[in-house]
């Protein structure tokens, strides 16, 4: 699927899935590239700045990998700096990724992320928008899209947030829809951390990494996070994608990962040494997923 072949699906249907969104979007449905079952599960947003210091991006990054990797659908922009770390975090995890555009997907901006929107399809991901496939990205509507982005959230995690930042619009957004708010903490001097600093002042909760967030979201026990998506063979990749949707016979896993059940089960077996799949009765297996 490429964005030239978004579908429209109705606000009533999205809201089945996300009840918020109708109070944030004021839109007859969004437009989507790709799959939204993902929203299905527990979500989490990372925005920030969109020229973060080499350090928040990476710190954006591994946050997005390691809740990705315990089961959490990864929520952004898909603007440059920080979003897209947190995309690109959570692509390295093998898992589904969603981005929220403030334009058409023909008129798909920042033109330097969309070979990064092709990969979060192609993974099992998707990019919406609450705009029609051929409306122009204007800068307005993306303070309407940042509203979608906190609507589809479980909670809206900042990371290097200047004092005026659109990050900060999603995080009043996310309070004003009962959302709650996670900030990473800085030097007081440091320009581009003034936003989180008057977030934790305001009532924001302080985040030191993912665990901290896994840990307010009430999510324990989940597996240590994928290295990176090279780190998996293609194979263990099919089956994660496939076991997204909730857990599997092993022999039905083979069919849809379309390998000889041989292959399958030892790539089962290193999955659940790392941590990641879960054996249970009747030769059924099941990712790794927030309780």
């Amino acid at each position: 699927m490429t964005l030239s072949e978004a579908r429209f699906v109705p606000r009533e249907l999205v809201a089945a899935i996300r009840p918020r969104v109708p109070d944030a979007a004021r839109f007859e449905g969004l437009w989507v590239c790709g799959d939204i079952a993902p929203l299905a599960g527990t979500t989490v947003a990372i925005v920030g700045s969109r020229a973060p210091t080499a350090a928040g991006w990476r710190l954006a990054h591994d946050t997005a990998q390691r809740l990705a990797a315990a089961g959490i659908c990864i929520l952004s922009g898909l603007a440059l700096g920080i979003d897209g770390a947190a995309h690109a975090g959570a692509i390295a995890a093998a898992a589904p990724t969603i981005g929220i555009l403030g334009g058409g997907h023909l008129f798909f901006h920042p033109r330097r992320n969309r070979g990064l929107a092709e990969r979060m399809i192609a993974g099992g991901g998707a990019v919406l928008s609450p705009y029609a496939p051929d409306a122009p990205a204007y800068p307005s509507q993306f303070l309407q899209r940042n509203g979608v982005v906190a609507a589809l959230a479980d909670a809206v995690v900042i990371v290097e947030a200047a004092a005026r930042s659109g990050a900060l619009n999603t995080a009043s957004w996310a309070a004003d829809l009962g959302v709650p708010v996670f900030a990473f903490p800085g030097d007081v001097d440091r320009p581009k951390v003034a936003g989180c600093l008057a977030l934790l002042r305001d009532g924001a909760t302080l985040v030191r990494g993912a665990d901290d967030v896994l840990a307010d979201l009430g999510i324990h026990g989940v597996g240590a996070p994928l290295a990176t998506a090279a780190a998996r063979t293609d194979l263990e990749v099919r089956i994660l994608r496939s076991l997204a949707d909730g857990e599997m016979d092993g022999d039905d896993l083979a069919e849809r990962a379309r390998a000889p059940a041989a292959e399958t089960l030892s790539a089962l077996t290193q999955l659940e040494l790392d941590g990641i799949v879960e054996r249970r009765p009747g030769r059924r297996y099941a990712r790794l997923r927030p309780s």
